[in-house]
């Protein structure tokens, strides 16, 4: 079953804190570096939102980069990236791939609901995270 993106996401980080200023400030800088980058790879310089730049982790993490996805496909796609994005937070795990080769996750720990801004917030760390992880950003 796929959860929607409303009910993935879940900071565990403390707000208003001297820190906290300093920490949004470098993700926004990383944030802008990695829509640029990104929207000049696949959308001809057209800026791409959150919820495209989701597809493209989940595309990537399935590695069938050629295919054609139907609109089901597509939200699986999301869902495999959300899985993957906060997996690194102990909210997913990896499990196994099936036989076509999509990865299936375990929720090991449920995820409570937040607020538009604060899924933003935590989606763009997890996916600045992840593009640093995997070398496309410093």
């Amino acid at each position: 079953m796929i959860r929607t993106f409303v009910n993935c996401c879940s900071l565990k980080k403390p707000y208003n804190t001297g820190k906290q200023v300093s920490r949004d400030f470098v993700l926004k800088e990383r944030w802008d570096v990695l829509v640029e980058k990104l929207s000049a790879q696949f959308s001809d310089g057209d800026l791409l939102e959150l919820d495209a730049i989701i597809y493209l982790v989940g595309v990537q993490e399935l590695g069938q980069y050629h295919r054609t996805f139907k609109k089901d496909d597509k939200l699986g796609l999301m869902h495999i990236a959300i899985c993957r994005l906060l997996e690194p937070y102990g909210y997913y795990e990896f499990d196994f791939f099936d036989e076509d080769g999509w990865p299936h996750y375990t929720i090991k720990e449920e995820l409570p609901i937040l607020k538009s801004g604060e899924q933003a917030v935590l989606m763009k760390e997890a996916i600045v995270d992840y593009f640093v992880d995997n070398g496309y950003i410093s």
